[in-house]
């Protein structure tokens, strides 16, 4: 890629768009606990997988429609803490805003703080009219995040290759 991706500032975070130097971080994150409970699996063992997962998954988005997953820091020490994105998942229709953080960084207002910018760049800067949402059934403080920011529970949906259904919000633009 050799347009420059565009990074984003909250009072207290940097959200940079994931690149291959977030490999160590996305493969902890993506092995943690919470991760594992309530987005699921996504067979990333090594720092290689980690790179791999980068490229293919965030990286291509982020080349074909100009977002995709943020690297959440915060800046008081530069730590990693979590990730924030927009996502265009299969089988999902809407851009579907999601969010993952460490557990030490969690209850601190950190997601709310990323995922409200993230929504807000989404709308003004890349001209989306729907974000929406998903979550599993068990996951209530995702669920009070999305509510926080907006977005209502619409339906139940199902997306390939995983039978558990989960709960879809959404919110529609309403500037039109």
């Amino acid at each position: 890629m050799t347009e420059k991706l565009q990074l984003f500032e909250t009072e207290r975070l940097i959200l940079k768009p994931t690149s291959l130097d977030d490999a160590a971080f996305i493969l902890e994150l993506l092995n943690s606990p919470k991760w594992l409970q309530f987005i699921g699996d996504r067979n990333v063992r090594s720092f290689q997988d980690a790179k791999e997962y980068i490229k293919n998954k965030i990286q291509s988005q982020q080349a074909r429609l100009g977002f995709s997953n943020y690297t959440v820091i915060r800046k008081s020490d530069h730590v990693k803490i979590g990730t924030c994105g927009l996502y265009d998942r299969e089988g999902l229709e809407g851009i579907d805003i999601g969010f993952a953080f460490l557990s030490e960084y969690e209850n601190k207002g950190y997601a709310f703080e990323a995922a409200n910018k993230i929504k807000t760049v989404g709308i003004e800067l890349f001209g989306l009219k729907q974000i929406c949402a998903i979550t599993t059934k068990n996951n209530l403080s995702s669920q009070k995040l999305l509510e926080k920011l907006g977005l209502r529970f619409k339906t139940m949906v199902t997306i390939p290759n995983d039978k558990e259904e989960l709960l879809k919000y959404e919110l529609i633009d309403s500037s039109e």
